[in-house]
């Protein structure tokens, strides 16, 4: 039996049925409901010119994310609300105060990435009262503007707050819920399913199970499944390559799967937490590793996407393996048969090649809680800041007690076929002193320890001196300022050519 896909769509109910299940939501927004406001520009999310909001419920209130339509699968929002940018407008006279801001500051031009825009800042806006700079920057980091500049959008999103709000639902949060609010709210939940859902059209099938033992149960029968949580990467083989995907198996209607477990030994990330959320919680932890993930990505593609998916790509540049593998994480596989655990760095078989059995499905990522006396760096290498994919990566975590390196776990990534430690140059490291010597005698066994290949993004030769530099520079961070380096190579890394 197949069951209808059920969500919210600006306010109100929609039911959908016949459509492919690799249907994307740009694609129905725009050609079954003929919501051309959200647009197609790259159909990767890059550019943002697709951007919509979901809600979700998060207790007795709403979870507000700004998502990218292109590459996220329809039947993926079942039980959510979708809104668009024609949403946003509550009277024929009055315009929402993201959209007065972004006229009053002159952020438009041309206008076909303005909606995108739009999306993402009143992303910002339900989310945050009164955002900073910086944090307006990174909402938009998911935006391309080819004409405007990003000026006057960014003193758009700083005064946006100074307009009236809207009396509705879209009002910022405060202490007593609005109370459109709070029936939207209600609406959802009156959504949300009991048992699997199960939907079918076109030959291809979308299964999302709501428990473990579903969910193992859905893996068994269904070995040649694809198993999808937010699909950002497998999305791009319908955009781009436009494959047939089959049978998908979705785990993101599994509630013990959503959750982050914080013990006295372990944080525990269930495979259907989102990045946004998993990287917040890595940072309470490891704030030395904020920077990369406000990288990884944009908040858009960080919304849908998980670790755990990131993870399960085994893409030789995915950013999160080469920290989850210097920070001693292990990965959960759940089947009919049990769970089994295995170190990540033990994951990755050969390219595209992982332990993972056709039956099961990564249920968790396991992270050991901070140690004792531990230096930490992290270093994405790549030809721009934000929205780029790494030409080098690396991370070093070295436990020094009394000056000297007792443990040494080095992740690095774009230099190998999959992720991979370092492990002769953490042999070169634990149990000797930590001064510039050490440093300088592991440095050079980085520079040789792999064999990078020449690509657009940078050549084997610049790699592998990157990566050799990235140890001198963890050392002029991390160790005694006061003794220098033997010998500094030339330091520049923003430039892979």
């Amino acid at each position: 039996m197949s069951d209808a896909i059920r969500f919210l769509l600006n306010g109100g109910p929609v039911e959908v049925a016949g459509s492919p299940p690799q249907t994307t939501l740009l694609q129905y927004l725009r050609d079954e409901q003929h919501l051309t406001g959200t647009k197609e520009g790259c159909a990767e999310g890059d550019c943002g010119a697709c951007t919509v909001v979901l809600a979700t419920p998060a207790g007795d209130r709403l979870s507000w994310q700004p998502i990218n339509a292109c590459i996220r699968l329809l039947p993926s929002v079942d039980g959510k609300a979708v809104f668009t940018v024609e949403s946003l407008r509550p009277s024929a006279d009055r315009l929402h105060p993201v959209q007065q801001a972004l006229v009053d500051a002159h952020a438009s031009q041309c206008g076909f990435c303005t909606p995108g825009f739009v999306m993402s800042l009143f992303g910002l806006y339900k989310n945050v009262e009164r955002p900073a700079r910086k944090q307006c920057i990174s909402a938009l980091s998911g935006n391309l503007c080819r004409c405007t500049g990003y000026r006057p959008i960014v003193d758009a999103a700083l005064a946006m707050h100074e307009h009236p709000a809207p009396d509705d639902w879209r009002a910022p949060a405060s202490v007593d819920a609005n109370a459109s609010e709070i029936a939207l709210a209600q609406a959802l939940r009156a959504l949300q399913r009991a048992a699997s859902f199960e939907y079918q059209a076109a030959g291809q099938r979308w299964i999302a199970p709501r428990t473990r033992d579903e969910l193992a149960a859905a893996c068994a029968r269904h070995p040649q499944a694809r198993i999808v949580a937010g699909a950002t990467d497998l999305a791009l083989r319908v955009t781009k390559a436009h494959e047939a995907l089959g049978d998908l198996i979705s785990i993101s209607a599994v509630d013990e799967l959503d959750c982050i477990d914080v013990s006295d030994r372990t944080i525990c990330i269930g495979a259907a937490v989102s990045l946004e959320h998993a990287f917040a919680a890595l940072v309470r932890e490891w704030p030395e590793t904020a920077e990369v993930w406000d990288r990884f990505a944009s908040i858009p593609i960080r919304n849908s996407g998980t670790l755990a998916g990131n993870i399960a790509n085994g893409s030789p540049i995915g950013d999160s393996m080469p920290v989850l593998m210097a920070l001693g994480a292990e990965i959960e596989l759940l089947s009919q048969a049990g769970v089994r655990l295995l170190p990540l760095d033990t994951f990755y078989l050969a390219y595209q090649k992982t332990a993972r059995n056709a039956d099961e499905a990564i249920v968790s990522v396991r992270i050991p809680r901070r140690i004792a006396d531990l230096k930490l760096r992290a270093y994405k290498i790549s030809k721009r800041y934000d929205q780029d994919i790494s030409a080098v990566f690396a991370c070093l975590a070295l436990c020094v007690r009394a000056g000297r390196i007792v443990t040494a776990r080095v992740g690095c990534g774009g230099v190998a076929p999959v992720p991979v430690r370092a492990r002769n140059t953490e042999a070169s490291l634990a149990g000797r002193a930590f001064d510039a010597s050490t440093l300088e005698v592991a440095a050079q066994v980085l520079a040789g320890e792999f064999a990078p290949i020449d690509d657009m993004r940078a050549s084997a030769r610049y790699r592998s001196r990157v990566l050799a530099n990235l140890l001198r520079r963890f050392w002029h961070e991390c160790g005694d300022s006061t003794s220098p380096a033997t010998r500094v190579d030339d330091l520049a890394v923003q430039s892979p050519s």
